[in-house]
């Protein structure tokens, strides 16, 4: 708790600054809305109920979208550190698809899929793809000749080798991809619904966008954070039992 003493102060001289630029600056809040004000429209859109099926809608997208990506990315990764022909085949028509801006995608998406969850699960599985994937491949690859040597002379098959040494020495690389993937799975649900959400918090962001509420938008960003830094330190916790276990197995 003491090493977060510095941050958290830092963060209340943060916001006693913003509070008191806008009161004594004289800016609109349409433009820039007070910390104080912010937080009375949090709370009365959590006290009303209003934000808990949007906040439901991210969530259940972004959990759904990182299970598929993550899933594929690492099923990918393996067999692409497994066979290096096909690597070298595939690999650059991977990269190629990542270099597409997934907004530009999200119309094809709505035409392809409609309107609704659909398209936004899409989207974040395919920003939750590479990371995945890139790592496991990573992983696997580097992991130590002389051991794999050693596997291979005690009679050990590929999936012997696989299961029993290259995954859970590549675990930690592996499960740093996953952290990133946690805070991109956010960031395309997001963006998804920016694009065809008609429920969510990309979505209420585009509503309250189209009534000026500024307050609102900051709202929301709030709430769009914190949901990004709880998955992030849980997914941080979930790696270092799974490390754990594995180094004392």
């Amino acid at each position: 708790m003491m090493a977060r003493l510095p941050s958290l102060l830092l963060l209340l001289a943060l916001l006693a600054g913003w509070e008191a630029w806008c009161r004594l600056g004289g800016l609109s809040p349409l433009v820039l809305p007070p910390p104080s004000a912010v937080l009375a429209t949090l709370w009365s859109e959590i006290a009303t109920g209003r934000l808990w099926p949007h906040l439901a809608m991210t969530a259940a997208e972004m959990a759904l979208g990182l299970g598929i990506g993550a899933v594929v990315g690492l099923g990918v990764g393996v067999l692409l550190a497994e066979f290096p022909a096909l690597s070298r085949l595939l690999r650059p028509y991977v990269l190629a698809s990542q270099l597409v801006p997934k907004l530009a995608l999200g119309p094809l998406f709505i035409i392809w899929f409609g309107f609704g969850m659909t398209p936004t699960v899409v989207i974040t599985a395919l920003i939750c793809f590479f990371p995945l994937m890139e790592n496991t491949l990573t992983g696997i690859s580097e992991v130590d000749a002389s051991r794999r040597e050693l596997f291979r002379m005690l009679g050990a098959g590929r999936l012997q080798t696989l299961l029993r040494l290259k995954l859970p020495a590549a675990l930690p690389v592996i499960m740093a991809g996953l952290r990133v993937a946690v805070v991109l799975a956010l960031v395309g649900a997001v963006v998804g619904e920016f694009i065809g959400g008609r429920i969510g918090l990309g979505a209420s962001i585009i509503a309250a966008q189209s009534v000026m509420d500024s307050s609102l938008i900051f709202a929301l960003f709030i709430v769009i954070t914190a949901l990004g830094m709880l998955l992030y330190e849980a997914v941080r916790l979930i790696e270092r039992r799974v490390l754990h276990r594995f180094s004392k197995g």
